[in-house]
Order: structure tokens, then sequence, then C-alpha cells
């Protein structure tokens, strides 16, 4: 896929990790366990955007901060992987590592991650505020306790008009930037049941609590739904909605940023709603059948078998 306009896309971890992926069989609480699997990973919701987009053919800047040894070997790996970054080195702590026991049903021990200051959080926003009208900027996952659940819409408030802002957060933190008229938000059915209080069973259900929050600001709303596959409400008023593609699902981790990357991918290339929902649909199922985030073959491929079309 290539991009059709000239677009600089920035993405934003404000508590980016090294993800330590191993797989101990028959796990014994108590015991001793020896892995029988590793990977070392650059982690956060935005590096996985900026890792699934570069998969798709579009080149992104990685914004984040990086402290201690930990931060310099994720610097080195993104650039490793061609993942171009702004990494902004704070002089205490460490970039978080993140323990992810594969092979037990997705049990995951998080790091903490460093303090960041307020002069460092200026210094980010300043880089970000060279964006100008039609680039992006995804603000994706949790920020550090040091910040407040209005840091998103902060910075937010500081981009130059006419930025496109993709949020993918939970709670307040992305409740607070829907007066700024996000692009696109895309909460999962559990995130929306939190907001709202409600349980959904089907895909329906999700539709009118997705319409109230186009309704508090959001432009378009795209609703995972992990095995019940997705939903989009777009800003021109159509739904989309399928259900996940047949597939075995192997890991778990990842799935819904690509999703993200995946449907900013096919809007940046068609400015199509209907491409851009099955694109995002193909590449997050894609990441969830696959051991590490898709390749760009392997979305193609899910793409083709979903819409029938060649190519994308």
């Amino acid at each position: 896929m290539k991009n059709m306009q000239i677009n600089r896309i920035a993405t934003v971890t404000l508590n980016p990790s090294l993800d330590y992926i191993v797989t101990v069989k028959d796990f014994q609480l108590g015991e001793t366990n020896r892995t029988s699997g590793e990977l070392l990973l650059p982690g956060g919701k935005g590096m996985n955007v900026s890792m699934v987009l570069k998969n798709l053919g579009f080149e992104s800047t990685a914004f984040g901060f990086a402290a201690g040894f930990t931060g310099q070997e994720l610097a080195r790996r993104l650039t490793q992987m061609g993942i171009r970054n702004e990494l902004i080195a704070l002089e205490e702590g460490l970039t978080r590592i993140n323990v992810k026991l594969q092979s037990v049903e997705g049990t995951e021990i998080n790091g903490q991650g460093p303090v960041i200051s307020e002069e460092k959080l200026e210094e980010m926003m300043g880089r970000l505020g060279t964006l100008t009208a039609g680039d992006v900027v995804f603000f994706s996952g949790s920020v550090p306790a040091s910040l407040s659940k209005g840091t998103y819409r902060r910075m937010m408030e500081s981009l130059q008009e006419g930025v496109m802002t993709v949020v993918d957060a939970t709670g307040d933190l992305l409740m607070q930037t829907l007066p700024l008229h996000p692009f696109l938000i895309k909460p999962n059915h559990r995130e929306l049941s939190e907001i709202f209080g409600v349980t959904f069973t089907d895909r329906t259900s999700v539709i009118p609590y997705a319409k109230k929050l186009q309704e508090m600001g959001a432009r378009n709303v795209l609703v995972s739904m992990a095995g019940k596959g997705a939903v989009l409400l777009a800003e021109n008023g159509s739904v989309y909605e399928a259900p996940v593609p047949a597939g075995q699902l192997v890991n778990g981790v990842g799935a819904g940023d690509s999703m993200v990357a995946g449907f900013m991918a096919g809007w940046l290339a068609r400015q199509d709603y209907e491409h851009a929902f099955y694109m995002g649909l193909a590449a997050g199922s894609a990441s969830a059948f696959s051991e590490r985030l898709a390749s760009g073959e392997e979305i193609a491929a899910l793409y083709q078998s979903i819409t029938g079309a060649k190519g994308i």
C-alpha cells in the first residue's frame, strides 16, 4: 500500500517499554519455570502503530521518552527495525520492561515507567507543534502516574489547526479529548462498557453508545469487539459492522493497535470509510493470528479473504 498524499505521521507513546514475551510450557505457580521461547521487542501502543504502519508502507516518527539503559535499547531496536524515532532522554529512572507470559492466558506484568517532568512534556509538545494541517498524530495507551488524565487533551490543544488526531486510550484520558473532535477513537467493547455501564452482547448493541461518543465530539468511532468483530460509525453517517474473520488466535497483544494503524492506512490511501474499516479489521485480525505484529503480506491476504478484493 502506498500513501497517495503527502502526510507526516507521528505516534505518541508516553510510557513506552521493552516487551519481554516468554512462553513457558506447563507453568507452575511458586516453582522455578524455564522458558521455551523468548522475544524482546519495542513495546507500547504507539510503537506498535508505527511498526504496523511501516509494514503497510507508511513511514512515521515514533515520539516518546527513554530512560536508562532500557531506554537506550528501545531506541536501538526501533532504529534497527527502520522506525524513525524521537525519544526524549530522561535523566532519571528506567524505561519499563513489561513481561508478557504468552502461554498462560495472556498474563502480563507491566512496569510503572519513569517520572516525566513538566519541562520534558513541554519539549515533546514543542516537537509535535511542527506538524501542520493534513498531518496525523496518534495518541495511544496509558500515561505514567506523573502525568494527569488531561495530558492528551492538553497535547491536542497545542497542535496546529488541521492536524488529524487519533486517540486510543481509556477512561478520562479518552473522554477529555472528545470536545476537540479527534478524527478517530477506538474503544473496545469493554472500555465502552466501563464508560456507559452497559454490557454489550453483540455488534448491534454497541451502535447507540458509539453514536453517543460521536455526539460528544468524536468524528469516527471504531469499536473492536475481540472475537465478535468490529463496528464503525463514520463521520458521514455510514455504519459498518463485520464479524472477525476465520483464523486461530495466537497472540492478542497489539491487535487493537494494528486495527488503528490499518484503519488509518486505509483512510490515507483512499479516503474511503468502507476500505478503511476492512483494512482495520484485517490488520487487527492478522496480528491476532500471528506471533508478532502482522506483516503487510499477512494483512493483504486477510483483506482479500474478507472482501474478495485483490490488493490493498
